[in-house]
């Protein structure tokens, strides 16, 4: 008898990334679902995946135009009213104020969608002078995190859901050059970098949330068509609109992937885990460091101004 063929760890994503997807149909009547980076691709899927599923969407945006917009389609599927709170993502003080907003506004917090992200083939810094990648990516994400963290425990039983990517596999992440200011400078890299940043602070969180009624889980949104890479300039455009876009998928399986693991039954519990949009996956060796992992933990706490307040006091 042939010995069945299995794929090593390192290529475990293409087994994952070849079954069939898991599929809900649970309500979420009432649920407050917050989501970052709402209004297209991924999140925008996401949002209306949800709205139509009964859920309470709550929107943390850039654009107040395309929020408007957005909220004007929610309204016509769901009768829960949306809202939306604006900052920019690269700016941590505009995120802070606006997740402290939400926070001051919504006593329960049901699930939290960390959806917002960009890919750069530039080095640029943000205002705070971090590299702008893995702050969008990763430090703005880790402060809604930080600061929506008790009130979903008092929510409980709740779900924080991380998109990240199987671009955490490029890696890059060296936690003495955050800034990539001693090494060149590649898109693939400090994405890689952000998303693997990201990764590892789920394994801690996850610890840290053990017996609160919180998951936490990250997945691979798929191969689908976004906005992601759109400030990359003109030529960079017209590669992806004419060259990578016509071979991706529509965010809509996205959007469903995320609905299932916010309200499927079968996710009750389950935490500290990857997925390859509904199917769990391994993630890259490097992204299981836990020793770097506890490193990067403290060192975001750092980043975003965090680490001497109680919020991590769970």
């Amino acid at each position: 008898m042939s010995k069945k063929f299995e794929f090593p760890p390192e290529l475990d994503f293409i087994r994952a990334g070849r079954l069939p997807q898991k599929v809900s149909t649970t309500s979420m009547d009432g649920k407050i679902c917050v989501i970052t980076g709402t209004t297209s691709g991924v999140g925008y899927q996401a949002a209306i995946r949800l709205a139509k599923a009964g859920a309470k969407i709550v929107m943390l945006v850039r654009s107040k135009e395309k929020a408007e917009n957005l909220c004007a389609e929610i309204r016509l599927l769901s009768s829960y009213e949306p809202e939306y709170f604006l900052a920019d993502f690269a700016n941590l003080s505009e995120v802070k104020k606006a997740t402290e907003e939400i926070l001051a506004k919504y006593a329960k917090i049901d699930v939290l969608i960390n959806n917002a992200g960009i890919h750069l083939t530039t080095r640029q810094l943000t205002i705070d002078s971090y590299e702008k990648v893995f702050a969008v990516n990763h430090l703005a994400s880790f402060l809604v995190t930080s600061i929506l963290l008790k009130q979903m425990i008092k929510s409980a039983p709740s779900r924080i859901i991380q998109v990240n990517s199987e671009g955490h596999r490029f890696n890059g992440l060296q936690i003495d050059d955050l800034n990539w200011e001693n090494r060149k400078y590649g898109g693939y890299g400090s994405y890689g970098a952000s998303k693997t940043a990201q990764l590892m602070t789920v394994w801690e969180l996850n610890d840290l949330l053990k017996n609160k009624g919180v998951t936490i889980n990250a997945m691979h949104p798929g191969a689908v068509k976004s906005n992601i890479g759109s400030y990359n300039g003109k030529f960079y455009n017209w590669f992806s609109k004419y060259l990578m876009q016509p071979f991706l998928k529509n965010p809509e399986i996205s959007g469903e992937a995320i609905y299932y693991l916010a309200s499927s039954p079968e996710m009750e519990g389950v935490s500290g885990k990857f997925y390859n949009l509904t199917n769990e996956e391994m993630p890259a060796p490097h992204a299981l460091n836990r020793e770097l992992g506890k490193r990067i933990f403290e060192k975001s706490k750092k980043l975003i101004q965090l680490d001497k307040e109680n919020v991590y006091e769970v």
